[in-house]
């Protein structure tokens, strides 16, 4: 007997909407956990891909309904975009949605390419409201980015890999399981390169802290003996995330962590690192980007070169480790400005406390960059680029295109080879000095590494 066709799985059977993740930056997808556990609230059994660790179901794809693809960075949009393709060809009956940061800056563009539709901003009622959409035989809509606070659920992770699959914490030699939580949402800050500010607009949503620490007992009941905070500025919210971090030390005294927060706060909030560093706290991201106050004054970054010295000494005479995040290809920057950049990690021996990737990121300007806004910036633009989802910008200074040539050359091929960073900053270095006409500098003393145990770090370089 040939069994009759009964149509499609319905909207609330195991897997009919699947999630999928893209790149996290190396860590479990908060932007799966928070999306899982909202469909789930609403009566939805949603299955998950995280593309970054795993390949892509087939049997998954072909199960679901409703595919909606995770897209906070500009990596992660380029694969999801691929992926995307490959899905529309193995279902073709599948709705397909995208949501997250870069998903609302190439909001056009995707829908152009055949997305049915983009959430952004605080989207997870709105994946709700897209099955429940397709549940009713509507068709799908891109409303808006949805900007306004949510009712948080505690992220649901059960559907997720095991945290021995991510990124771990290496400190004395030693590695660590590392989970990630975020405490809050959006920035008060209007940084012009950052993607936050087109979507946020300056506004930021804290998140319960009774869902945080329960997201944290959970992660530790799972073997996390680290957490990363994934917060676009920790110090948005101080009294709030104090109080996070005091509760978490309290329940787990052994537990480490990380935070992200500006300059100017880290300068602000001086009082508050010492405590962090008793609570805990490994190393502290920051924004610097530049020391040029030219470079960021262009993007409004809210701090000066001589800010991020004195940043830096309070950041080490609390007992903590400041891991600098770099921009220094931008059409401001100067040839003597990434000479000064390079030279300032070696006098101050950070040479270990960057990863070398940062010393080749480039400005990115996509669509609905609050750059665009600038006339400083027309000069240098070349047209969008949609497929890449970024307008291409030219350097004034052909040195510093074939610099930033090199310089990208030297870190992917030692993120192949397995290079050491005191190594990969050596080249690096060089590199920028024959750049400027100059010989190579003498190989300089033994680098914090090789003096000293390497400063805490997470195990996986992030990329943009």
């Amino acid at each position: 007997m040939i069994p009759r066709d009964t149509g499609p799985a319905p909207l609330r059977a195991p897997g009919a909407v699947l999630l999928v993740s893209c790149y996290e930056l190396g860590r479990q997808p908060v932007g799966l956990a928070f999306p899982v556990a909202f469909l789930e609230r609403a009566g939805f059994v949603p299955d998950t891909v995280d593309l970054a660790v795993e390949p892509l179901d087939e049997g998954k794809v072909r199960r679901a309904r409703l595919v909606a693809l995770s897209a906070p960075m500009h990596t992660a949009l380029k694969i999801g975009e691929r992926a995307a393709e490959r899905i529309r060809g193995l279902n073709p009956d599948a709705a397909i949605c995208f949501y997250g940061l870069y998903a609302s800056l190439n909001r056009e563009h995707l829908l152009e390419q055949g997305a049915d539709a983009v959430f952004g901003g605080e989207s997870e009622e709105q994946l709700v409201e897209a099955a429940r959409r397709l549940e009713r035989g509507q068709p799908l809509e891109s409303p808006a980015a949805h900007i306004a606070r949510l009712d948080f659920p505690v992220p649901s992770r059960d559907r997720l890999l095991p945290l021995t699959r991510y990124a771990h914490l290496e400190r004395d030699g030693v590695l660590r399981p590392a989970g990630s939580v975020e405490a809050s949402r959006g920035c008060l800050h209007q940084c012009l390169h950052c993607p936050i500010p087109p979507v946020y607009g300056g506004r930021f949503f804290v998140v319960p802290a009774a869902v945080v620490l329960e997201d944290i007992r959970r992660q530790v009941a799972s073997g996390a003996r680290h957490i990363t905070f994934a917060d676009p500025d920790f110090l948005n919210g101080p009294r709030h995330s104090l109080h996070i971090a005091e509760a978490m030390h309290r329940d787990f005294p052994d537990l480490s962590f990380d935070v992200t927060a500006k300059v100017e706060h880290l300068i602000a909030q001086r009082t508050l690192l010492p405590r962090l560093a008793a609570l805990g706290c490994a190393f502290v991201i920051s924004a610097v980007e530049s020391l040029s106050d030219e470079v960021l004054r262009h993007l409004d970054k809210g701090h000066t070169g001589a800010d991020v010295a004195r940043a830096l000494d309070l950041v080490r005479a609390a007992g903590l480790a400041l891991r600098p995040s770099l921009l220094p290809f931008t059409p401001w920057s100067t040839l003597d400005d990434y000479v000064e950049l390079v030279e300032w990690v070696a006098t101050e021996d950070l040479v270990e406390c960057v990863d070398p990737v940062q010393l080749a990121i480039r400005l990115l300007i996509p669509p609905g960059s609050a750059l665009l806004r600038r006339p400083e910036i027309l000069p240098f633009l070349a047209g969008l680029d949609r497929e890449a989802f970024t307008y291409v910008w030219r350097h004034p200074d052909p040195r510093m295109e074939r610099l930033h040539g090199t310089v990208n050359g030297i870190v992917r091929a030692a993120n192949h080879s397995g290079e050491t960073a005191a190594a990969t900053f050596r080249r690096v270095r060089a590199a920028a000095h024959v750049a400027r006409g100059e010989s190579a500098p003498a190989e300089a003393a033994a680098t914090h590494a090789e003096r000293r145990p390497v400063p805490p770090r997470l195990t996986e370089p992030w990329f943009c």
